[in-house]
């Protein structure tokens, strides 16, 4: 589908990938800040609107190549990561060391945050032997967070909430008209007839 006729449509669609969010998008497509919600609820409607949005998002897609499988395959690999993957322990000794990149699964690279080297070098007193002291430390991204964001994406976290009434019992519900509905059928609101007598 080529752009859309309307700029300001076209715009407004441009402008609601950026975060998603109507109001946003038509004051930044020159709607009046006043009426900018109820026009980005009503070309949110618009079957041309939502086609366009969808059309530009695959666009976008292809461009960037991240499709929701990559994301959760990302998510998926930091929180499934595994910390033997990233250190060996010595049996005998019980020193811990950091693998290297080339030791380590060629993706699992991907769920470490950072990692920072700490190197002191130290000579003995008479000279004669140095010491290098090598610390390597690294932070994993946060797998909890990852894990939990692939569960509300997979429907597996969802929110209930309980609903109850005064002092924990059932809730009731009153339907109540409002004066402008009596008025109109000739009452005051009050049960006092202004009818014409008929």
């Amino acid at each position: 589908m080529p752009a859309l006729a309307n700029t300001q449509h076209e715009l407004f669609c441009q402008e609601y990938l950026l975060d998603l969010n109507g109001y946003k998008a038509a004051t930044r497509a020159k709607y009046s800040e006043k009426t900018a919600r109820s026009k980005a609820s009503q070309l949110l409607t618009k079957i041309n609107i939502s086609v366009r949005i969808a059309e530009l998002q695959a666009i976008r897609g292809e461009r960037t190549r991240v499709t929701q499988d990559r994301v959760v395959r990302e998510l998926a690999l930091i929180g499934f990561s595994d910390l033997k993957n990233y250190i060996s322990i010595d049996e005998l000794t019980g020193v811990i060391t950091a693998k290297g990149f080339d030791a380590m699964p060629p993706e699992e690279s991907r769920a470490l945050k950072s990692i920072k080297e700490d190197r002191a070098i130290k000579e003995s007193p008479d000279g004669k032997d140095v010491t290098v002291y090598d610390k390597v430390s690294f932070t994993m991204h946060d797998k909890i967070r990852a894990l939990e964001i692939l569960a509300k994406h997979l429907g597996m976290l969802v929110e209930r909430h309980e609903v109850t009434g005064e002092d924990g019992g059932p809730v009731q519900i009153e339907y109540v008209l409002m004066k402008a509905k009596k008025q109109k059928r000739g009452g005051d609101g009050k049960g006092n007839d202004k009818g014409d007598g008929k």
